[in-house]
């Protein structure tokens, strides 16, 4: 997508204070933290790869998918989270369901105890 801040920010054209990233997968803060600890998580999917978002999910792009859900416990650490302190993975579908960025993604959030209605 040719306008896309996270395949930008993929890019290295836009900068993010990035928190982790491997061939697949890109974490990084949120601009507008709702919580403590609130990351982005992202799939290095760009151009005819791109994923608008959960909706496009498909089997030929499911390992990026299966990449990111390893990589949450590994990111979660690395902020001080765990399964004992909890933490919540979101992520909004198409602009009624509140999605900003047209890019498939997902918000780690934690550090404090969560609203069981966030949004």
């Amino acid at each position: 997508m040719q306008n896309c801040i996270f395949c930008k920010i993929i890019a290295g054209e836009l900068p993010a204070k990035k928190v982790f990233e491997d061939e697949f997968v890109l974490a990084f803060h949120d601009i507008e933290p709702v919580a403590p600890v609130h990351v982005l998580i992202i799939p290095k999917t760009t151009g005819e790869n791109h994923i608008n978002s959960a909706h496009g999910i498909s089997e030929s792009n499911a390992e990026y998918i299966a990449k990111i859900f390893e990589a949450v416990p590994k990111i979660a650490a690395s902020l001080g989270l765990s399964d004992d302190n909890g933490y919540r993975i979101v992520t909004n579908i198409g602009k009624d369901g509140k999605q900003s960025v047209f890019h498939l993604h997902f918000h780690l959030i934690g550090g404090k105890p969560l609203p069981a209605r966030f949004w």
